[in-house]
């Protein structure tokens, strides 16, 4: 194994959530889906199912971290909430309200905020960050709606969305190959410090990250080693973003319509996560990748030639200053 090898296997080790506190997570988890959940029932509704969900059960989290003055939360714990009503109830126009009030009785002294989706609440105390994921129940158990707070309503699927990551981790690792979740992980941070570097682009979706990297694993597959499977799948994703083609896992992926570029989301190809970029936004983010790609073979080359502190400042260009403190 090549020193940028080691390097790489150790940072991602590092980036990694704590697995020290794999235990306070699950517990901390299981205390909010009961009192959540004992709240909403209260309330006359009927909660199906609470799935798990996000980069905790996908295992693409990342540790607590700082991006330049700020603290960035890494580990993305989504707990949802699968309802509906009893017979001859109201219809459900609604849930983030409604889950924001759960929330505020429950946890009354719990920093939270709403977003267009989910409900957050942050501990202070532990540092990490809990998205109440409310979603109305459909006849099949493996599909649910979200409604957001703008009345928006889309279908998905919570355990589809998991299996989508777990399967291509499963494969790699099987194959003796890149692990998938490690890729995702490496690229996850890669944006961090992009997003932080640039006046334009920010809060770029975890999801679009796995997405590319997952098309990235369908079209160019992975090596045996981390380094030349990113270095690969960065210069793939520099001429298909710059070139606006579409990442979809769908045979009949949805219009592009008044959108620049599509990346489809794999259990509804109707949603387009991307739908709200604009032009400038799809070139800042091809600029990202074809910086990052000539870096990588840079940092390859090096290796290969033995020139390990020119490797290692290669990388740090790629990763931030954190890679050179965490890669030994």
């Amino acid at each position: 194994m090549s020193l940028l090898e080691k390097r790489l296997q150790n940072f991602v080790r590092w980036i990694a959530t704590d697995a020290d506190r794999e235990d306070e997570i699950r517990e901390q988890s299981n205390r909010i889906r009961e009192r959540i959940s004992n709240k909403a029932q209260e309330d006359d509704l009927i909660v199906r199912s609470t799935p798990s969900a996000g980069s905790y059960a996908k295992r693409t989290g990342l540790r607590q971290h700082l991006r330049g003055k700020s603290v960035v939360e890494g580990q993305d714990v989504d707990l949802p909430f699968v309802v509906s009503v009893r017979k001859g109830g109201e219809e459900l126009t609604e849930l983030i309200d409604r889950f924001d009030g759960y929330a505020a009785a429950c946890f009354p002294s719990t920093e939270r905020r709403k977003t267009k989706s989910s409900v957050e609440l942050v501990f202070t105390g532990t540092g990490l960050a809990y998205d109440l994921v409310p979603m109305l129940a459909t006849s099949d158990d493996q599909r649910q709606i979200i409604i957001q707070a703008n009345g928006t309503r889309r279908e998905t699927s919570v355990q589809a969305h998991t299996e989508f990551v777990r399967s291509r981790t499963r494969d790699t690792t099987d194959r003796g190959l890149a692990k998938f979740n490690s890729c995702v992980r490496l690229l996850k941070w890669w944006r961090e410090f992009r997003e932080d570097e640039s006046s334009m682009l920010k809060d770029v979706p975890s999801m679009v990250m796995e997405l590319v990297a997952a098309k990235a694993l369908e079209t160019r597959g992975a090596k045996t080693n981390v380094a030349e499977t990113i270095a690969d799948w960065s210069g793939w994703a520099a001429n298909t973003v710059r070139n606006r083609k579409p990442v979809t896992f769908d045979l009949s992926p949805a219009s592009a319509g008044d959108t620049p570029w599509q990346v489809c989301d794999p259990v509804n190809s109707g949603n387009n996560i991307v739908s709200a970029w604009r032009g400038w936004h799809v070139d800042e983010f091809a600029e990202w990748f074809e910086n990052t790609r000539d870096l990588w073979n840079r940092a390859i080359r090096q290796d290969m030639l033995g020139d390990d502190v020119a490797c290692l400042n290669s990388m740090v260009a790629i990763f931030g200053t954190p890679f050179r403190h965490h890669c030994d």
